[in-house]
């Protein structure tokens, strides 16, 4: 039933908890994981020519640099379960929106993700992207507190 699943992952110890369960599952069913890390753009655009702000380029580049370390691990972790594992990286302000996009187009079964657990009010304003994947998503999400 379950042979392609999704894991996004920031490379945080909650991430890893998800990723750990997700090869775990992987494995006793004979599924394929495909991991995927979203890096923010650059979240400033220059007003005028004048103002000064940092390399663009740079700083997305070593946000993909950083998301690409987070899916490399997922990959370790998966080649030394014996379980198949292929890596995406992507730029997006929006990353529930790449997460639901990214498992449609994909064909994925299921989503393995963390939750960082906001609560109240932090919750309601900040946002949650897996609350954003739940409400999205047509697939089943393993959420991991």
């Amino acid at each position: 039933m379950f042979k392609h699943l999704l894991v996004p992952t920031d490379g945080s110890p909650l991430s890893a908890k998800a990723v750990q369960a997700a090869v775990g599952f992987a494995k006793e069913a004979g599924a394929r994981i495909t991991t995927v890390s979203v890096a923010e753009p650059f979240p400033y655009s220059a007003l005028s020519e004048s103002a000064f702000l940092p390399d663009q380029t740079r700083y997305e580049k070593q946000m993909q640099d950083q998301a690409r370390r987070h899916v490399d691990e997922v990959a370790e972790a998966a080649r030394d379960a014996g379980v198949p594992c292929d890596t995406r990286v992507a730029l997006s302000f929006s990353p529930y929106e790449e997460i639901v996009r990214l498992a449609d187009e994909l064909g994925c079964d299921a989503i393995f993700m963390a939750s960082h657990g906001r609560k109240g009010v932090n919750r309601l304003f900040v946002g949650s992207e897996t609350q954003k994947v739940l409400a999205h998503s047509t697939l089943p999400v393993m959420v991991f507190r």
